[in-house]
């Protein structure tokens, strides 16, 4: 019997899907290098030194940046952060609830407040409130507009998140809680809203970080010299120096919180994920 030839099966020459990426990889790391490069050659650094990075107009920031600019900001943040959560609470509870006009009144804040700019909350605040109604005083003067404020913002994002930390409990810890006799508002606090809470941490924790940036909008509201936080103070003392190097030491002031909490919310994130696993 004569042999038979066998086919000859043709030789790969690509490359493979790992010599690929690898070589993606590779050109994306030359790509960057010849940014940086480029802009390490073309940018004027002494021009930059000039106007962002004057030593003597940085020193003269200090200690007034410190206990007067930081230290309203970060009571600007609190309070707005406490009022969005307390109300934030009441309107997803009001999502949540049987009643049908809770929950349309409901939605119809969280779709209003988070629809509109921060900028015109704050607009309305302080001036749209004391047109309306001139026999009200905000407890705590300038204190209470901004918490207001910001809680109204904070409130609307507050809620969505607190709403579905709640709904992330198991229904079975309910159920089991009313078997042993709870009421539903003692079932709530006692059971549902410790697990939600606990669930709900990281992103509560990552809304104070955007809370800490946007008391910056308080210069709307009229401040004075004393009530001034982080992004009022810089640009004043810019103007007055002519320099920039104000408006950047208040943004280095600014990252010496937000960067803390943003790695506290990523290691919260990451523990949450191994618990799960």
């Amino acid at each position: 019997m004569a042999d038979t030839d066998m086919p000859v099966q043709p030789r790969r020459t690509g490359l493979t899907i790992r010599q690929r990426r690898r070589l993606s990889r590779g050109a994306q790391y030359v790509v960057f290098v010849a940014v940086v490069a480029l802009v390490a050659v073309t940018a004027d650094w002494g021009r930059l030194q000039n106007q962002f990075a004057q030593p003597d107009i940085a020193r003269q920031l200090f200690p007034d940046i410190i206990t007067v600019a930081l230290k309203n900001t970060v009571l600007y943040t609190l309070s707005g952060f406490v009022v969005g959560l307390v109300l934030g609470m009441v309107v997803a509870l009001m999502r949540l609830s049987s009643v049908g006009p809770y929950r349309w009144l409901a939605s119809v804040y969280i779709e209003i407040f988070r629809g509109l700019p921060a900028l015109l909350i704050f607009i309305f605040v302080g001036t749209g409130v004391p047109l309306a109604f001139p026999s009200v005083q905000y407890p705590g003067g300038i204190y209470g507009k901004v918490a207001v404020a910001l809680g109204l913002v904070s409130a609307a994002y507050m809620a969505e998140t607190i709403r579905a930390g709640i709904q992330a409990v198991p229904k079975g810890q309910t159920e089991a809680a009313r078997s042993l006799g709870f009421s539903p508002a003692r079932t709530m606090v006692s059971i549902v809203l410790p697990q939600a809470f606990r669930i709900i941490l990281p992103p509560l924790t990552n809304e104070l970080v955007l809370l800490f940036k946007d008391s910056s909008l308080v210069l709307f509201l009229g401040v004075t010299l004393e009530q001034r936080e982080l992004a009022k103070f810089g640009n004043d003392l810019a103007s007055t120096t002519a320099n920039s190097t104000p408006i950047l030491v208040a943004g280095l002031c600014y990252l010496l919180v937000t960067i803390p909490l943003s790695l506290v919310v990523r290691r919260m994130e990451s523990r949450a994920r191994r618990e799960i696993r």
